[in-house]
């Protein structure tokens, strides 16, 4: 015996003496409704069994998922998932989405991690140098809160440290737990280059982000200037619109009186954040509004602000139909107002303190939060008489990804990029097809965005992140330096303002989204461009991510690749949906529908995860089930037991003539394949034209297509039919010809799948190809199966013929209720050419079929009983006759049919003497009435069917005697 150590088996392995019970395969129904038929087993002699006599080690009974982290970790120890320049030239190289650094892995992180994984696997196993560069991102504040919260276990508030010492504790922490998703990534079996993972707070990327932010202030593209943001009054920052998030809440809409000066009248305004009134600078009507035209020009006295007097105003800009048609203007605190008033030249006025509480503007109601204000404020209006209603209405509330509260329109003094220029380019990127977006309807909502762009306001009020590299001069406050360092901003502030001049730098940060802007160069090791990672890698190659951050992200980082490095930085955007749960709803902590990866890898293993949220198609948001992952577990441990029980029926490792008998088989020739008996010449047909199919869809990132493809021939025409069919061979001597062909087919196919499914189920593929015999390479790193391989049409056809007869005659024992053991006689009816092919192979159609081999006749003509037979048409020219006799007890199907017949008859006349009822039919429910109907309709077409069966029974009976 010869004995193989293997870093995937555990101990000493004899990888010959895989066993495997035949009737493994009986168990699964797929695409048909009967069951396979197997020969009794007792009878049987499987050749294998002589090779493991001496060794009863076998493949676990299903695949151990625990195995995974260590398969994992083997590869890694190869250096497989690094960039091999030995069997190619031309890189693909993948960015990484990177996520914060305090996340935990969601079934969104899955969804990336899966389809990046399959893309970087395939193009590996294609030979070109793959780079899927990892990373995490500092996620300024979501860092900065987690560790706030920590302090404030400590009974320690951030405002209490210095600047130094709160961001020394958040390092402390981010490199005590930072690391946490980056594990669970590589749960799922992420095939990154490790030892290139970045940060985007590491010294070269924070260089990257300095020299961003000069050059771009160097060509006047940032500026610094008071402008509405969105302001978040709990972190004192500003937060951009990506971490807004709006919902749906009950509220309430707020009538209130303004006098016109001058007059007695009163305009009626309607809102629903009244303590903004003491920031309106103006009241404004639809210019088409006839109630109100005669008002426009006049100036109108806002309530409780001591006469102040505003403009009465039109523009087409508001809403005859919302409240009373009558819009109060606070552009200090609502974006469209802010725009009409910048449009019109009207002043703009802010009644709120960073910290969410009112201003001195507001006079009486100073210092009090806002939303204690507007409870104040309505009491007061009620007293004065200026309050006229208030009632129900559904607002849509800007709330923070973050901490969850309100978020504050207000104007602020921040630092913006002025993007215009920069997204003109980015739009030509796509115009000259050097970007390409699937699914290409997004490339519409791409254009509309960078057509209507705003300016991205980068500035944010938070200790943690790249501070922003502007130093202004103490008593010139106006006056600022931008530059690399502090010493380069001293050295300048010298040569400008005299030697005894003092600076500080700017305390915010950058927008977290300026650094991820640069992820794809940056981690190359731009501005250094003459980086080797930067010569071999950049542009990327293709760039995954979530369809929801398309503008946030995607979209800025070409605008950065194009203004920094003169490339768009990827050639190729594939934008993923969101996973949704069974009913198709978002999944959050309310709803309590949120799937844990790391809980589902456990309990259905990494691989029926991956292939579950792969079957989607680009764009498209995926529903996720316990029933899917199920089904795909079902799917993995199907696939193992298919290489068990290859594994049975291969040679002994030492039968060296025998491996070499089967291995001189090269079916990817045309002669080879020519000779092969039909089953074996048509599921090796069948792989060449998967090959070609899967492959081109592979290359078109279709990647549900591959899965589905791959998992039917698989199921169906491997599993359900092949390696049935193989058995007729196996049963055989161990040195018949076609028992040898049948093993080398056998594992030529399941060779393949493997390889197939690699990308998909990278773990479960690795340990089964580890198991076969004299592996030269991992799986990871084998090549790709090549394309245009020859195929057999007339094989297929053939066969398919075949396959039709087999489930003729299946459906037939079933509907005669024919015990699974009992084999019956077959006469099978056809012309020369098809009864030439198909009586060869006798013996694969009576283990199918369960038919008497001794009793199974082809001939031209019916045979002489055929009036007593069931006569089967498979397909045109291609026909069985079954004598009944040998099915069932004539006498006895006779007695039993007439008792069912009296049964259905007595049903169906109840069902009749319903629908004769007029009382029924007019008085129960349409639906109720028509159920009755379509029962009635079924109970009579089965009547017709069983007296068909009794009249043809009685025939037989009559012709016997």
């Amino acid at each position: 015996m010869i004995l193989q150590m293997s870093p995937f088996i555990s101990g000493p392995t004899l990888l010959s003496s895989y066993r495997l019970n035949p009737l493994l395969f009986s168990k699964r129904q797929r695409c048909m409704k009967l069951p396979h038929w197997h020969f009794n087993r007792t009878k049987q002699r499987f050749f294998a069994v002589a090779a493991a006599e001496n060794n009863k080690d076998t493949l676990p009974k299903t695949f151990d998922f625990t195995s995974e982290e260590r398969i994992y970790n083997w590869w890694e120890s190869q250096g497989y998932f690094k960039p091999n320049f030995e069997r190619g030239s031309d890189p693909f190289v993948i960015s990484m989405p990177p996520p914060n650094v305090t996340g935990s892995l969601h079934m969104g992180h899955a969804m990336f991690v899966t389809l990046e994984d399959i893309m970087v696997r395939y193009h590996r196993m294609k030979g070109r140098p793959t780079l899927w560069l990892p990373g995490t991102d500092h996620a300024g504040i979501a860092t900065q809160l987690v560790v706030e919260k920590m302090l404030a276990a400590e009974g320690i508030k951030r405002v209490e440290l210095s600047r130094d010492e709160f961001t020394k504790r958040v390092w402390e922490w981010k490199e005590k737990y930072g690391g946490t998703i980056t594990s669970q990534i590589k749960r799922l079996g992420a095939s990154c280059d490790w030892t290139r993972e970045r940060f985007t707070l590491d010294e070269q990327l924070s260089r990257a982000v300095v020299e961003a932010f000069i050059r771009l202030h160097e060509k006047g593209l940032i500026y610094q200037g008071s402008y509405m943001v969105n302001w978040s009054p709990n972190l004192q920052t500003a937060v951009s619109d990506l971490e807004v998030e709006y919902s749906e809440e009950p509220g309430t809409l707020y009538y209130i009186k303004y006098r016109v000066a001058g007059r007695s009248d009163f305009l009626t305004i309607a809102t629903t954040r009244p303590e903004t009134l003491f920031g309106d600078v103006a009241l404004a009507v639809n210019p088409q509004d006839e109630r109100y035209s005669q008002f426009i020009g006049m100036m109108a006295i806002v309530p409780m602000t001591y006469g102040r007097h505003v403009p009465i105003i039109s523009d087409k800009y508001v809403d005859k139909e919302f409240g009373t048609g009558v819009l109060k203007i606070s552009p200090g605190h609502d974006h469209n107002d802010y725009l009409l008033a910048r449009k019109l030249g009207l002043p703009i006025l802010n009644v709120m303190n960073k910290d969410g509480t009112l201003n001195e503007v507001a006079g009486l109601f100073r210092g009090l939060d806002r939303f204690e204000a507007r409870k104040k404020l309505w009491s007061d209006l009620e007293e004065t008489g200026l309050a006229v209603k208030k009632e129900p209405h559904t607002l849509r509330v800007p709330r923070s990804q973050r901490g969850g509260e309100v978020i504050e329109p207000l104007v602020s003094k921040q630092w913006f990029v002025t993007m215009e220029p920069l997204a003109e380019k980015a739009l030509h990127a796509v115009e000259k097809g050097e970007l390409t977006i699937m699914p290409e309807r997004f490339e519409k909502i791409y254009n509309h965005w960078l057509s209507n762009i705003k300016d991205w306001c980068i500035s944010r009020q938070l200790w943690w992140g790249h501070r922003i590299p502007v130093w202004y001069i103490v008593g010139k406050e106006e006056e600022y330096i931008v530059a690399r360092n502090a010493d380069e901003a001293l050295e300048k502030a010298h040569q400008k303002y005299g030697k005894n001049v003092e600076i500080y730098q700017d305390p915010d940060v950058l927008d977290t989204w300026f650094s991820s802007a640069l992820w794809p160069f940056s981690t190359l090791g731009w501005p250094d461009v003459s980086a080797d990672d930067f010569k071999k890698f950049y542009p990327t190659t293709m760039l995954e991510t979530g369809h929801d951050i398309l503008f946030f992200w995607v979209a800025r980082m070409v605008m950065m690749g194009i203004e920094f490095t003169g490339s768009v930085p990827f050639s190729h955007v594939y934008l993923h949906g969101l996973i949704r749960d069974s009913q198709g709803r978002k999944m959050s902590k309310t709803l309590g529908n949120v799937i844990d990866p790391i809980d589902t890898i456990k309990e259905f293993g990494a691989d029926a995860l991956r292939f579950t949220i792969s079957l989607g198609t680009a764009g498209q948001d995926l529903s996720l089930s316990i029933e899917r992952l199920t089904a795909n577990k079902a799917f993995t441990n199907k696939l193992w037991n298919a290489g068990k029980f290859i594994l049975q029926n291969l040679p002994s490792q030492n039968d060296i003539s025998r491996w070499e008998m089967l291995l001189a088989y090269k079916f990817d020739e045309e002669e080879c394949l020519c000779k092969a008996p039909l089953p074996e010449c048509w599921v090796v047909s069948k792989l060449h034209m998967l090959i070609d199919t899967v492959t081109a869809s592979y290359d078109k990132y279709f990647f549900g297509d591959v899965g589905r493809e791959t998992y039917d021939f698989f199921w169906s025409d491997f599993a359900d039919w092949y390696i049935e069919a193989s058995k007729a061979r196996l049963y055989r001597s161990e040195y018949d010809s076609d028992a040898i062909i049948a093993q080398a087919v056998l594992l030529y196919i399941f060779e393949n799948i493997l390889k197939l499914l690699h990308p998909f189920m990278p773990f479960v593929t690795e340990e089964l190809w580890q198991s076969l015999r004299k592996r030269k390479e991992a799986l990871i790193v084998s090549p790709w199966p090549q394309t245009s391989l020859p195929r057999h049409m007339s094989a297929i056809k053939r066969f398919e013929n075949l396959q039709s007869l087999t489930r003729a005659i299946r459906n037939a024992r079933a509907e005669y209720s024919v015990e699974p053991a009992k084999r019956i006689s077959a006469s099978i009816v056809a012309n020369e050419e098809v009864i030439q092919y198909i009586s060869k192979e006798k013996e694969v159609l009576a283990l199918l079929s369960r038919l008497d081999l001794l009793n199974v006749h082809f001939t031209e003509s019916p045979p002489g009983d055929a009036n007593q037979s069931v006569h089967l048409v498979a397909s045109e020219g291609l026909e069985a006759y079954l004598p009944l006799a040998d099915m069932v007890d004539i006498s006895a199907e006779v007695q039993r049919l007439s008792k069912r017949l009296s049964k259905m008859q007595s049903e169906y006349d109840g069902l009749v003497a319903r629908l004769s009822s007029s009382k029924f039919v007019e008085k129960a429910p349409e639906d109720v009435v028509r159920g009755v109907q379509e029962k009635a309709a079924e109970a009579e077409e089965k009547i017709n069917l069983t007296k068909n069966r009794l009249a043809f029974l009685r025939s037989t009976v009559m012709v016997t005697k």
